[in-house]
C-alpha cells in the first residue's frame, strides 16, 4: 500500500508499507519514494520479499528505469537485501555510508555495483535531487556503525531508519501518530535494545532540534507527526537509557542453555 506523505506540483514523498505478507517470519518495514521535478530516489528499498510489490507499486507513480538513487540508512538486510535486483532493473546509484561501501556488493552479483556506489563520509552531505536536495545527516550507532538519516527540506520530513521505530503491524503502521504518550510502549523495548547509548541519543537530539520537522518517519511502524508529538519524541529519546547503559557483567557469561534443533527450542 502507498501512502502520500507530501505532494505539491513538483515534489512528492510516498511511503510504501505492508508490502510483505504478515506471516510472522519477517518484520514489518516501510519503503519510501521521493520525486522532485522528475528525479526520483528510493530510501531503504528493503529485502527481496518486498521487491516485486515495491517495484510494481512505484511504477504507478514514477518509471523505475529513471530512478537516480537507492539511498540506504545502513546495510541491514531489511534495508538493502534486494540490492542485486535494483542494480539489474534500474540505472540507480547506491548512496550509503563509506563504512558499508565495500560490504554492499555482497548483496549483488560480481560487478553490479561497479562505479555505482556513492560512499558518504561520516559527517554526511547534501545530495542533489531534481531542483532540491536531501540532507544526509549523521546518525551513527543508531543503530549501525555507519548510519544516516535523511531530511527533505521541501516536505520537512525526517526519515530516521531505525530511530523512532514502533513494533506495529497492518493498518496500525499506516496512520500517523499525533499523541506520543500511548505510543511509547510500542517503542521502548526496541530502542533500549537497538540504540547503542543515551550519549549518542543526546547528541542526535541536539542536532535534530536545529531542523524544522513536520514529520518523523521511521523504517518500521507509524510516522510521528505534529509539533507536540515530535517534541515529545525528542525529549523522550534525550532521557532514554539504552544499549550499553543497561548491560552488566551478567550479560557476558558462558552459556548454559542448549538448542534443540528438532523443535528449535531453547532448553535451560
Amino acid at each position: 500500500m502507498s501512502i502520500e506523505l507530501y505532494r505539491d506540483d513538483n515534489h512528492v514523498c510516498l511511503m510504501f508499507t505492508n508490502l510483505i505478507e504478515e506471516d510472522g517470519q519477517a518484520i514489518q518495514a516501510n519503503q519510501f519514494l521521493i520525486v522532485d521535478n522528475g528525479t526520483g530516489a528510493i530510501i531503504d528499498p528493503g529485502g527481496n520479499i518486498a521487491f516485486n510489490e515495491l517495484f510494481m507499486g512505484m511504477s504507478r507513480y514514477f518509471p523505475p528505469n529513471k530512478l537516480s538513487y537507492l539511498i540506504a540508512s545502513h546495510a541491514d538486510p531489511d534495508i538493502i537485501a534486494s540490492l542485486d535486483r535494483w542494480m539489474t532493473s534500474t540505472r540507480a546509484q547506491l548512496v550509503i555510508s563509506r563504512i558499508w561501501e565495500r560490504f554492499a556488493p555482497h548483496f549483488t552479483k560480481v560487478g553490479k555495483t561497479e562505479n555505482r556506489v556513492i560512499g558518504v563520509p561520516d559527517a554526511g552531505a547534501r545530495l542533489p535531487l531534481g531542483r532540491s536536495e536531501l540532507h544526509i545527516l549523521p546518525a551513527h550507532f543508531l543503530h549501525a556503525e555507519g548510519n544516516f538519516h535523511f531530511y527533505d527540506p521541501i516536505s520537512r520530513i525526517l526519515f530516521t531508519g531505525d530511530l523512532g521505530v514502533s513494533l506495529m503491524t497492518g493498518a496500525e503502521a499506516e496512520k500517523p501518530v499525533t499523541d506520543l504518550g500511548p505510543h511509547i510502549a510500542l517503542m521502548k523495548g526496541f530502542h533500549q535494545r537497538y540504540m547503542v547509548s543515551n550519549k549518542i541519543l543526546r547528541m542526535w537530539v541536539q542536532m535534530a532540534r536545529q531542523l524544522r520537522i513536520d514529520m518523523i518517519v521511521p523504517q518500521h511502524g507509524a510516522p510521528i507527526m505534529g509539533a507536540k508529538a515530535i517534541a515529545d519524541l525528542l525529549s523522550w529519546l534525550e532521557e532514554l537509557p539504552c544499549g550499553i547503559d543497561l548491560f552488566e557483567q551478567s550479560n557476558y557469561q558462558l552459556p548454559t542453555a542448549s538448542i534443540d534443533p528438532v523443535s528449535r527450542q531453547i532448553r535451560l
